[in-house]
């Protein structure tokens, strides 16, 4: 009899075989309580892995079932999964078994710039996922998500609009870094610049000028536009998502009207029903340091999300999913290294694979003008060099071993970069590669730094 290790090891090889696709560890898991004499409860594992129960039984389940039922051309489920395995496994011979791993192991590779894409087998999810999809679904719905650069803030916001228009949900994306400066010198140029990109995306006709009344104020225009003739138009929710708001966060009075506005449109929903079809979804890289009225600012209102950076499971995760093994101890570098920010993470994973270069190897020249982290780490560099209080306060980070407090803009403004980690109002370098790069680099310019 062979045994769950087993089982799960051969079926894997099979999927690969047919398919091109693997296991991911939290299939795994589901596969192996489902093979056990005593099953356990999709709540018992969600617990044991750290996930929601939902997102076990509404997601991962009903995919792993599917995917065993299309590679052994029979239905599998929980209940006779073991039963079907076994016999199946013990009628083939599984002649690809004996095949290089190379051979059989079929990775979609992605470069790691720019958003996860939807199809992609590489977006690790962090058990935010089906918490976002279950409250854009909602009226009165209103998530902010707030991240480091490069943490994955828009592939999330980008699955959480699929889902809502795969509910037949209107989508509205706005960049907020797409926008000329112009546009942010007043506020009812922005004000207008965003009427017209949400009109343009929903496909309707443009009646700006005939909702815009200069003795109205701006505010009241674009909330009469939204209310008279946007939410009229449209018969189904629309989810509007705004990214890289702290964009914003340069033009303090221009970011006091809009946030406010938008706090007064969500205040709306509870006597005006028609603004409940609008849902708002706000990205964001940093914290606010801006004052903002406790009563006008959108931040303490609907669901917040700080995505936080990989644990040392789901990178386990993403390495199964390149093909990679590693041991214990370099997942252990690795986390330290990189803290498990998700760019790093799969800039290390795409190197390692793409030129057959150990991951260890990687790490220990990650900081070279040659290493594969060179550009990012210089392009990191020329953020912090932008603003010499960013520089002093980082340098007061990493000449420490212990936490210590900045000023608050200054703290934001690094976190948003991914520099550091905040602990109430405390700051630590955030991992091991930034300590490494900049503490070399800035004990070797602080002379020239200071005099620049």
């Amino acid at each position: 009899m062979r045994s769950i290790e087993q089982i799960i090891e051969s079926t894997e090889t099979l999927i690969n075989n047919k398919t091109g696709k693997s296991l991911s560890f939290i299939q795994k898991a589901v596969l192996s309580a489902s093979l056990l004499e005593t099953k356990k409860s999709y709540g018992q594992i969600a617990i044991e892995n750290n996930y929601s129960e939902n997102y076990i039984r509404q997601l991962v389940a009903p995919k792993l079932w599917q995917l065993l039922s299309t590679t052994f051309g029979e239905k599998v489920n929980r209940t006779n999964c073991r039963a079907v395995l076994e016999q199946r496994l013990d009628n083939s011979s599984l002649q690809t078994i004996s095949q290089p791993t190379q051979m059989r192991q079929k990775i979609n590779l992605e470069p790691p710039e720019g958003q996860v894409p939807l199809s992609s087998t590489l977006y690790i999810e962090r058990n935010v996922e089906q918490v976002c999809y279950q409250v854009i679904l909602q009226p009165r719905a209103f998530i902010h998500i707030k991240a480091p650069r490069k943490m994955g803030k828009t592939s999330l916001m980008t699955r959480i609009l699929a889902y809502g228009s795969s509910r037949s949900y209107h989508t509205v994306r706005l960049s907020l870094h797409r926008a000329e400066t112009e546009v942010f010198s007043s506020l009812e140029k922005f004000l207008r610049w965003f009427c017209t990109n949400v009109t343009y995306q929903l496909g309707i006709k443009s009646k700006l000028d005939e909702y815009w009344d200069e003795d109205m104020g701006d505010l009241m225009n674009c909330t009469i536009y939204f209310q008279g003739y946007i939410l009229q138009e449209i018969s189904t929710p629309i989810i509007l998502a705004l990214d890289e708001v702290n964009k914003l966060f340069e033009y303090p009075q221009l970011t006091r009207d809009f946030l406010g506005l938008l706090r007064s449109w969500y205040e709306e929903t509870r006597d005006i029903s028609i603004w409940q079809k609008l849902r708002i979804l706000i990205v964001k890289s940093t914290d606010i340091y801006i004052n903002l009225d406790t009563n006008k600012s959108p931040f303490n209102i609907g669901l917040a999300i700080d995505l936080p950076a990989f644990t040392r499971l789901q990178v386990e995760d993403l390495a199964q999913r390149h093909g990679l093994q590693l041991t214990t101890l370099q997942f252990e570098q690795l986390m330290a290294f990189t803290g498990g920010f998700p760019y790093l993470v799969r800039l290390a994973f795409y190197h390692s694979v793409k030129y057959k270069i150990p991951v260890d190897t990687l790490v220990q020249n990650a900081t070279t003008a040659t290493g594969i982290f060179s550009e990012y780490l210089h392009n990191q560099l020329h953020y912090l060099l932008q603003n010499p209080d960013l520089v002093d306060g980082f340098q007061q980070v990493i000449r420490l071993t212990v936490p210590i407090t900045l000023e608050q803009e200054v703290a934001f403004k690094l976190k948003s970069l991914g520099l550091i980690y905040m602990e109430g109002k405390t700051a630590t370098v955030s991992c091991g590669l930034y300590r490494e790069y900049f503490s070399d680099y800035l004990t070797k310019n602080t002379v020239i730094l200071n005099h620049s």
